[in-house]
């Protein structure tokens, strides 16, 4: 039996049809639309990192004592987990000044400016940007 089943698939003709689209021409569109949406934060965080100390002026005189350079107290900031420290000037060591003249007219001007924290910035932008992808694909035969 298995002989037979063998033989007539030896003698049956092998046969190859050819294959034809469904279709002759076409098109396929698609369309792609996207949306993101970028929020950054920009901080700017600027120290001096000296002091300034001035003093002028005309009918007045200095008593001889000068301020030391590093003797002030430490001071620290933290902003945002970051410590800084910076050594300022100790003022109850600045000089003291007296009229030349006592009664006459006089001029006297005394600034100082420390070290430290002087500014923080901070800009908050949202960027929307928008994307639309049109695609048109045309085939045929």
């Amino acid at each position: 039996m298995r002989w037979l089943l063998l033989l007539l698939v030896l003698q049956a003709p092998a046969v190859a049809m050819p294959v034809v689209p469904n279709f002759r021409t076409g098109t396929m569109t698609s369309r792609t639309e996207s949306t993101t949406q970028v929020t950054e934060t920009i901080r700017s965080v600027d120290y001096a990192t000296g002091y300034t100390y001035s003093a002028s002026g005309s009918g007045v005189q200095h008593s001889g004592t000068s301020i030391l350079p590093g003797a002030g107290p430490v001071q620290t900031q933290t902003i945002d987990g970051v410590t800084s420290s910076w050594t300022g000037l100790a003022l109850e060591d600045k000089p003291t000044w007296s009229m030349t003249t006592p009664g006459a007219s006089f001029q006297f001007v005394e600034s100082y400016s420390g070290p430290g924290l002087q500014t923080v910035t901070e800009i908050q932008r949202t960027t929307v940007v928008e994307s639309v992808t049109d695609t048109t694909s045309v085939f045929g035969p």
